[in-house]
Formats: structure tokens, sequence, C-alpha cells
């Protein structure tokens, strides 16, 4: 499933390097919801790594990402895991927008800065199809 939001970026976090074969960059996006905010968590991945590079903190992005859950069973214990895997990331000011990261969707709809909004279509992602959860 593809949505996409709208907010300031909060935290961006180094680059990791997971397996020989796997690297990930993480960031938060703060997105108010009526009286409270939100501290959303996103990742990227592989060759999207770099989409942060040309933003700071505090900048207002809108946010293209897949909705993805796993389920993960360790000694007869099922965890289920849930990840935002952002696959592009743009400015929101569109007098300055530059579209970072690869568009592999067409169904992009901007997002009100006072209230989030999210689309939904369903896209096939197979780079991440094996991993362990």
């Amino acid at each position: 499933m593809s949505f996409d939001v709208q907010g300031k970026l909060h935290e961006i976090f180094d680059e990791q390097q997971v397996s020989e074969k796997f690297r990930k960059r993480e960031f938060v996006l703060e997105i108010p919801d009526g009286s409270f905010t939100q501290y959303i968590k996103f990742q990227l991945t592989q060759d999207k790594c770099n989409a942060l590079d040309q933003f700071k903190i505090g900048d207002d992005v809108k946010v293209a990402f897949n909705l993805t859950g796993k389920p993960f069973t360790k000694n007869g214990t099922t965890m289920y895991f849930t990840n935002l895997g952002a696959w592009r990331i743009e400015s929101a000011n569109a007098a300055d927008a530059a579209p970072a990261g690869n568009n592999n969707n067409n169904n992009y709809r901007a997002a009100s800065p006072q209230q989030p909004t999210m689309t939904s279509s369903f896209i096939s992602d197979e780079a991440d199809n094996d991993l362990p959860f």
C-alpha cells in the first residue's frame, strides 16, 4: 500500500549498513494532529538513503511511503513488525519543490500542513521481500 503525508523534519539519523547487501536510513516527521503532535519514524533503504541529503531538520516536506507489516516467530512467540518505507521526499513548498528518490507511483496528492492526508494504492516492492521481518 502506498500513502503520502506532509510534516516537518524533526530528526534525521545516520545511514546504517545492516548487512553486506542491505542499508537503511531513518528519519522522524513531526505531524500536527489536532491538539497533539505525532512523531512518526520512516525508513529509506538502499539507493534511496541519500534522498534526505538536500533537507535539514525543520524543513517542511512531503513523504510518499509504503506501509508494510510482517510476522516474525521466535521461541514460539510471534511478533509483528510494521514499517513505513519512504520512497519519495520533496519540499512541501511548491516554489522550491525538488523531488528526491525514485517516483514509482503517480497517485501522489499534496497534504494540508494542519491535517495529514493519506491516499492509498497498491504497488509491489519486491526489493525488501528477502528480509526476515
